[in-house]
């Protein structure tokens, strides 16, 4: 410091550098570093970082590579070994993040990292050739190591002076903590983006996710205003001669009905019975939480009610919300008599399914290994296969809540085509977008199939019985095969056409009489309401609620709202009525999902249950 009082700082300067050329070169090939990182690291990311981040994007997630750069420097003491040891760092981050946005469609989040089992379970069905942006990356990295070993010489271990290292310290962990946790982000309007997840940059975009990675709690929440809630919705009794012996719940993994897009064509309809089904039939379209991929986001909304749209971006409540006694379905069901099962054929450790179902009250829980002589379709077990395990928990006179999450369809489509036929051909411009696709509606037709089986046996039994199936959310194709449907970029879509990617099938059918319904509209946070209304079960008084609030906002998604009259808007753009529902909404989605405190709980739980 004493120097800089001096005038004859900069000839100082000046001759340094004339005198050890060598060290500020080391110096200068350490401060480019971070800037190789970003770019190499948003090369992985489909990111031209000239182009498609602002200024203030560049330059917050350079602080954060700068950050691991300095931060390593301080704990090694080189800056050949800092440098090094960052970059390759980066670039194996950004391979990671990569291949989820070939495989999802979006960038790498926290939750993702939490559900590295389930990520394991499936790698063997994606496709990890090479491509020209690994290619370019990897060229990246290996220039800049090449300037590093070249022109940073490897000396003896050299600290940086205290005073200097307490000073890079604070900068470093005051800059985290206003980041994570103060309201810097927010006042800055900065969120994770959910749409064309790449536009923050990747860490800048992963380390904002991982700041809101908790449930906040809504600006009026209290215990009174989740009473007098309580006392305006109270809980509604069931009706004992419509509940059916049977009632079987199936989630299709990845089941899509491309006519949604009025650009879609094939050689053939993948999905002809679904189409055919009327009689004894409620059904329409489910606009989905996730599309591409988050299975278990759509399984917790539909047990429980509550809605991803009130949690962090891309978080996983079953990983991270469920806890013992949670409200569910299963619940109810089981209270009124019912035993319960859930079924998905495959491995037990993907999103933490073992924990999740027990706390949602399961009776019992099957898994692949519990399959029956399983007829395996590509690399999963088959629909088919998967029903027929259906059939044998379903013999007999108990009364059965059956809940089933599917695998046959499961991405990624460039598998092989074991035990399935190529029926489906797609036009040239589909094709060409994504290679794999045909895949895909291949498996559709094998989808379609063996729900005809499905409806075939129950439609003979003696026992009444109701199914429920829904599609999770749709395929992780291309973004290039999205854009040909929508003959833009997805960028520039509006509400309503950013909701069809979000749009699958869903129906309630009965081998008995039940009110038939075409072109239903809803969200899953109100399929087991819609359910336990058809089935004729009791409903607590947050259900109450739900069906309430349905009349008025028919579809609740992240990306999205259906409005009573059909239209499609953002959350922006909601009236004020609508605006109170989301409101009080909030309110007990809080309550039920985080804070269940004791005098609450009969607004989410049947007497039994209490």
């Amino acid at each position: 410091m004493k120097a800089l009082l001096y005038g004859d700082t900069f000839p100082r300067l000046v001759r340094d550098i004339k005198g050890f050329p060598g060290k500020w070169v080391s110096r200068l090939v350490f401060l480019l570093g971070p800037w190789v990182c970003l770019w190499m690291v948003e090369i992985l990311n489909e990111n031209d970082v000239f182009a498609d981040l602002a200024a203030w994007q560049v330059l917050m997630n350079l602080v954060w590579y700068y950050s691991l750069f300095v931060a390593l420097r301080l704990l090694l003491g080189r800056n050949r070994r800092s440098a090094a040891l960052s970059t390759v760092l980066a670039f194996l981050f950004g391979l990671v993040n990569h291949y989820v946005l070939r495989f999802r469609g979006r960038i790498l989040f926290p939750a993702d990292i939490t559900g590295w089992r389930t990520a394991a379970n499936v790698a063997e069905g994606f496709d990890y050739s090479l491509d020209e942006y690994i290619i370019q990356a990897a060229v990246l990295l290996v220039a800049y190591l090449f300037l590093v070993f070249v022109c940073v010489p490897q000396k003896k271990r050299w600290k940086i002076k205290l005073p200097a290292a307490l000073v890079l310290w604070a900068v470093i962990l005051g800059y985290g903590y206003a980041f994570f946790c103060t309201g810097m982000l927010p006042a800055l309007g900065i969120f994770t983006q959910q749409w064309v997840t790449q536009r923050n940059g990747f860490l800048l975009n992963f380390t904002i996710a991982l700041r809101y990675s908790s449930v906040e709690e809504p600006e009026d929440y209290s215990e009174e205003a989740v009473l007098e809630l309580m006392e305006e919705y109270p809980g509604l009794e069931g009706d004992p001669s419509k509940q059916p012996t049977n009632l079987i719940v199936i989630m299709n993994e990845s089941f899509g009905d491309f006519s949604v897009f009025d650009s879609f064509e094939s050689s053939q309809d993948p999905t002809p019975f679904l189409h055919s089904m009327e009689e004894n039939t409620i059904k329409g379209w489910m606009y989905s939480s996730v599309t591409g991929g988050g299975t278990a986001t759509i399984e917790f909304e539909y047990l429980t009610g509550f809605t991803s749209l009130f949690q962090p971006p891309h978080t996983v409540a079953y990983q991270l919300y469920v806890e013992e006694g949670m409200p569910s379905l299963a619940a109810l069901a089981g209270n009124i008599g019912y035993d319960t099962t859930a079924f998905h054929p495959y491995k037990s450790s993907g999103w933490n399914r073992v924990l999740a179902y027990q706390y949602l009250d399961f009776d019992k829980q099957m898994y692949e290994e519990d399959v029956i002589d399983p007829y395996y379709i590509r690399h999963y077990v088959s629909d088919k296969s998967d029903y027929e395990m259906i059939y044998r928990s379903t013999e007999g006179e108990d009364t059965t809540f059956f809940f089933n999450v599917t695998m046959q369809n499961h991405s990624g489509y460039a598998q092989g085509w074991n035990n399935l036929e190529r029926t489906i051909e797609l036009p040239e411009n589909l094709n060409n977008a994504d290679h794999s696709a045909q895949q895909f509606f291949c498996l559709m037709e094998e989808s379609d199939k063996a729900l005809e089986e499905l409806i075939t046996y129950y439609s003979q039994c003696d026992e009444p019985t109701m199914i429920v199936f829904f599609g999770d959310h749709q395929p992780p194709l291309t973004n290039a095969f999205y854009e040909q449907l929508y003959g833009k970029k997805l960028s520039e879509r509006t509400t309503q056409e950013v909701m069809q990617q979000y749009a699958v099938p869903f129906f309630i059918w009965a081998n008995y009489d039940i009110e038939e319904r075409q072109d239903v509209i809803i969200s899953p946070n109100y399929l087991g309401v819609l359910t336990a209304q058809a089935a004729g079960l009791p409903m607590t008084g947050f259900m109450n609620f739900l069906s309430q609030m349905y009349e008025d906002l028919p579809a609740i998604t992240p990306v999205g709202f259906v409005t009573a009259d059909g239209e499609f808007c953002s959350e922006e753009e909601l009236d004020e009525q609508a605006r109170e529902w989301l409101r009080q909404y909030e309110i007990l989605n809080y309550c039920g999902m985080v804070d269940l405190f004791d005098e609450a709980r009969p607004m989410f739980c049947t007497q039994d249950n209490e």
